[in-house]
């Protein structure tokens, strides 16, 4: 199967961002976060961790910046409730951040962290657990549908710990 959205990931990052998976809107445009009510593009300027507002036809600039993005699931889209738990990849995202050797890796959302590190996730921000020998943080969610659990202060934890 093919990958519903390309990874955008190169050696030399500071930040992986991993979400669970392409969400529906995403997926029909081939363009990450662009759903309607999706913070993700205004948070990482908000934060600090672009120094330039970008769109998510600007996916592909990331790198620029030392970020990069993945999913934990690259052959599925939609909801995190709707996605079949088979297309979890957990050895491939494993793969992906051994080979890339980011600084941090940031799961967006407590699903994809949940799934990929074995446990619950209890709270926002750094993790005790390092995951291919990469220090590790969850983030919230910015999906519209996340809304209620919806903080920008972990996020911006994020961006002062890679400032």
């Amino acid at each position: 199967m093919s990958d519903v959205l390309p990874d955008v990931v190169e050696p030399g990052l500071r930040l992986l961002l991993c979400g669970s998976a392409a969400g529906a809107v995403a997926a029909r445009l081939g363009l990450p976060y662009s759903g309607p009510g999706n913070r993700f593009w205004r948070t990482l300027h908000e934060v600090g961790l672009t120094p330039e507002p970008l769109e998510p036809r600007d996916f592909r600039r990331l790198p620029e910046h030392g970020i990069g993005l993945t999913d934990l699931c690259k052959t599925a889209s939609g909801a995190d409730a709707e996605l079949p738990p088979e297309a979890d990849d957990v050895d491939r995202l494993r793969a992906t951040v051994a080979r890339a050797r980011p600084e941090v890796l940031a799961f967006v959302g407590k699903r994809a962290a949940s799934v990929a590190l074995g446990r619950p996730i209890a709270a926002y921000g750094a993790q005790p657990d390092r995951f291919a020998d990469t220090e590790t943080w969850v983030v919230p969610s910015t999906s519209g549908l996340a809304v209620r659990w919806w903080s920008v202060e972990p996020w911006a934890a994020l961006a002062a710990r890679l400032a």
